[in-house]
This record gives C-alpha cells, sequence and structure tokens, in this order.
C-alpha cells in the first residue's frame, strides 16, 4: 500500500487578511490558505496540513517578518488552548474585522438590499468579562511542543482545565485564564491542589472512569459566586470533603452545588443538581432588574455587554406600551423581562423548560405581570393555531441559536406578519440566510453589530426587519 505524499512548506509567504473561525489568510500560487495564530502583516512559512481543490490548511512553523498590527498574547496558553485566537491584534483591530465580517455575511450570503450598517458597539472590557466557564478534569493531560522536546519523563498527567480542539480526551491544564473574575482562577486551582493532595482520580474519558469530571463557576455583577462540582462517581466521604473544604476556603461563594453524572456525555441539563451549600441560584441586575440565574439557566456570558445589546433590541422594537410582543428562544426571559415595561404583553418562548420556570420566577420577583412563558419546540409550539389563540403580534424578537431558525419557525413568522421583527443573531451567516429567506415581504432598516467576545472571531449582530407589505 502506497504511502501518502506529504504535504508541501510553503516559504515566506505574507499572510494577507482574517477569514473565520478566527483563523487568517495566506496567498500561494495553488490557491487560498488558512492559517491559525498569526496576522495580516506576518510573513511565515506554512506548513501544510490539509489541502482541497480550492484551499489549503496549514500551521506557521517558523516567522520571517512580524505584522505591525502584531501584539504580545497575554495569557500564557495562547496558541495551545483553542480560545482567544485574536489576542495578537489590537481590539481596535479585532472589532474592525468584526464589523467588516458582520458586512461580507450579510452582502454575499444575503444578497439583500442593507441600509448603512451601524459601527460595531465594543466591549468596555476585554479581559475578565465573561461570567461562566466550565473545566474539564482528565488523567490524560495535554503535552506542549516543549515538553515533549524535553525528552522528560513527567509522573503526573493530570489536567484540569480546557479541551483541545479536536481531541476528546486531551486536556490543556490552565494555570491562569484571563476571560473570568479572578475568583475562578483561585476556585479552579483550589479544587486542583485539594484533588491531587488528596489523591483523587481524575476523570478518563476514554475508559469512563473517576472521581472527578467537571467543574463549572458563574459569577455575577452582584459580586455573587456559583460553583457547581461535577463527579463521575457518588463517593459520598470524598465529595464532602472537597465541598467543605472549598466552603470554608472561599466564603464569597454564595451557591456551592454539587451533579454526580455517571452517563457518557458531559451536558447537565437532564441532571438532578445538589445544594451542599447556600442557595440554589445566583442573581444578575439590569436597569434595577433581578434576573435569577440557575444552574442550567442561559443567560448571555458577557454580562455588562448584554446590557448594551438589550438596549439595541428595545431601541429597535419601538415599542410605545400598546403592542403584542413574541420573544422567540427566550431563555431564561431577560429580553422578554427587559422590554416588558415598554409593551402591552410579552409571550416568550424556549425548549428548555427550566429556563421558563426561571423566566416566570423573573417575572415574579421584578412583579412584572405582562408576561406570558411557554415551553417547547419553537417550530412544534410555534404555529398558526398559537397565534389564532393567544393574538398576532406586531414585534417579534427573535434570538435562536448559531444554527439559525428552522424554516417551519420562518414560515409561521410571516404568517404572523408582525409590523417588526428584531432578529438577534450570535451567526451573522446563518442570520443572512434567515433574512434572505424573508426578503420582499420585510426589509432590513437597520443593523448593529455589538462584540460580546472579545479576542475571538464571534460576533453578535441585531437586524431590524421592517414589514413592507400591509396585512389584507
Amino acid at each position: 500500500m502506497s504511502k501518502k505524499k506529504p504535504l508541501p512548506l510553503l516559504e515566506k509567504i505574507p499572510v494577507t487578511g482574517i477569514a473565520a473561525e478566527g483563523k487568517a489568510i495566506a496567498r500561494h500560487n495553488e490557491g487560498v490558505v488558512f492559517v491559525p495564530f498569526v496576522v495580516p502583516g506576518d510573513v511565515v512559512d506554512i506548513q501544510l496540513t490539509r489541502k482541497k481543490n480550492s484551499y489549503a490548511e496549514g500551521k506557521a512553523v517558523q516567522f520571517h517578518a512580524y505584522s505591525p498590527q502584531r501584539v504580545e498574547a497575554v495569557c500564557e496558553h495562547y496558541g495551545i488552548c483553542g480560545g482567544c485566537k485574536w489576542q495578537i491584534l489590537p481590539y481596535s483591530e479585532q472589532i474592525r474585522y468584526k464589523q467588516q465580517q458582520v458586512v461580507d455575511n450579510l452582502t454575499r450570503i444575503g444578497k439583500i438590499e442593507l441600509p448603512e450598517i451601524s459601527p460595531i458597539l465594543g466591549s468596555e472590557k476585554t479581559y475578565f468579562y465573561r461570567n461562566k466557564l466550565e473545566f474539564t478534569f482528565s488523567n490524560r493531560r495535554w503535552m506542549t511542543d516543549e515538553e515533549i522536546q524535553s525528552g522528560s519523563q513527567f509522573d503526573n498527567m493530570d489536567a484540569l482545565g480546557f479541551h483541545i480542539p479536536g481531541m476528546f480526551d486531551k486536556v490543556l491544564d490552565i494555570r491562569k485564564c484571563w476571560l473570568q473574575d479572578d475568583i475562578s482562577n483561585r476556585i479552579r486551582n483550589a479544587v486542583k491542589t485539594f484533588a491531587l493532595e488528596n489523591n483523587y482520580s481524575f476523570f478518563d474519558l476514554r475508559n469512563q472512569t473517576g472521581l472527578m469530571r467537571n467543574i463549572i463557576i458563574r459569577t455575577s455583577t452582584t459580586g455573587e459566586v456559583m460553583l457547581i462540582v461535577v463527579f463521575y462517581g457518588d463517593d459520598r466521604e470524598r465529595r464532602e470533603d472537597l465541598l467543605n473544604h472549598l466552603a470554608e476556603k472561599f466564603p464569597a461563594i454564595t451557591s456551592l452545588l454539587y451533579i454526580v453524572n455517571s452517563k457518557a456525555n458531559d451536558t447537565i441539563t437532564d441532571q438532578t443538581v445538589h445544594v451542599f451549600r447556600g442557595k440554589d441560584h445566583i442573581f444578575e441586575e439590569m436597569e434595577g432588574l433581578r434576573f435569577k440565574i440557575g444552574p442550567k439557566s442561559f443567560y448571555q456570558t458577557n454580562s455588562e455587554q448584554a446590557y448594551n445589546l438589550y438596549k439595541v433590541v428595545r431601541h429597535f422594537a419601538g415599542l410605545t406600551g400598546s403592542e403584542l410582543v413574541y420573544d422567540l428562544y427566550t431563555g431564561t426571559g431577560t429580553i422578554a423581562n427587559f422590554i416588558a415595561g415598554k409593551a402591552k404583553q410579552v409571550i416568550g418562548i424556549e425548549y428548555v423548560a427550566e429556563a421558563i420556570e426561571d423566566a416566570r420566577v423573573n417575572s415574579e420577583i421584578n412583579a412584572i405581570g405582562n408576561t406570558l412563558f411557554f415551553a417547547g419546540d419553537m417550530k412544534d409550539l410555534l404555529n398558526r393555531d398559537f397565534i389564532e389563540r393567544y393574538g398576532r403580534p406586531e414585534v417579534i424578537v427573535t434570538d435562536p441559536p448559531r444554527a439559525g431558525m428552522h424554516d417551519d419557525v420562518i414560515e409561521t413568522l410571516l404568517f404572523a406578519a408582525p409590523r417588526k421583527i428584531v432578529y438577534v443573531s450570535c451567526n451573522p451567516a446563518t442570520q443572512a440566510r434567515d433574512l434572505s429567506l424573508m426578503n420582499g415581504r420585510y426589509r432590513v432598516s437597520a443593523v448593529q453589530p455589538v462584540d460580546m467576545f472579545p479576542h475571538t472571531h464571534h460576533v453578535e449582530n441585531v437586524a431590524l426587519l421592517e414589514r413592507i407589505q400591509k396585512l389584507r
């Protein structure tokens, strides 16, 4: 059997632009090459790792010149951890490229008439801005190139950190992450130290063995902290020793919870959450409103920028107090409750039943009496019968997952024919596709990008659609 021909090394190739997924573009006489961890202006040798007819992928193996745009990454794990790929770009350049990403997606994919797109709203915080992080235990620590080249033997292969992209059973041990308040680093490192000192077994993802599986840390602008420790096995003595240690060491933890998850995957939506100390929730605040955040709740992970995002939604909706509003993919009802004071009634729909319970509680906590919430699959629940029963909305706010809206949901939106649709998206590509499907019935009258995730390629975008055909 013949061996595959090794892919070539491309020498002294200039990096010319930014591409999707945080990668950059280099051009060669054989076509476009996508390369991570470089910036426009770098000149590099590229080892190709994949080659297709129309493009190739590779990695930079040597730098001949550094771009004047390049800045030093602050994180020691940069280039190994899969996150924060744009740390080496000044923030002003990051948001410029994100703005262009929105423009490109809406024009090339949507192919619809657009207004002038507003300048992106940057995040005031570019580090320590996240309110939630999840870390994984593994007995198969990812070794860096330096460790491998050293030839040393490493006795301890336990890690607590992030999965290496494309390596489901390999975890990079994280010493300091710059994404969440530093109490997150202190808690994570204390959990790991206690587990190692007391011979707690770290999870083996291949063989599904070991005690320590995950931790999830949530923080809020109110100063509250939630820690969820996920165990694979039910070892009460070891569990209580660890949790008592954490409760004593970190009095700032207001919600100390645990889960015993012995199934094959890490998801906790179907797991029982136990309260060890404190409450089963924390609170977030926004314009005097309080939002209850449970262990399974969805909440925008950049709390302070979420406020700016919701203000855009409210502004685009242009409510006068007389409108019936549908809030699709409502989550824990943050947008629904945030805009309820300006509407006659807001109806929220969400797939996750626990999130809907939180949405109802959030209305009760804030004495909001003009909201209704329903749990169910959007394409099944939101239909013509639903609209005929609860009323035809004047405004629809929709904030779907990255995959965008199902065709059935778009068909129902067109049947409902609201005067305005405010479309919030974390994926401008699928948003553009959906906007094109509503073109002819609606025109896009305003677009506002919002950066929720500095140092990544991700960008949030809000589009206002206005009906151009009157109801018969």
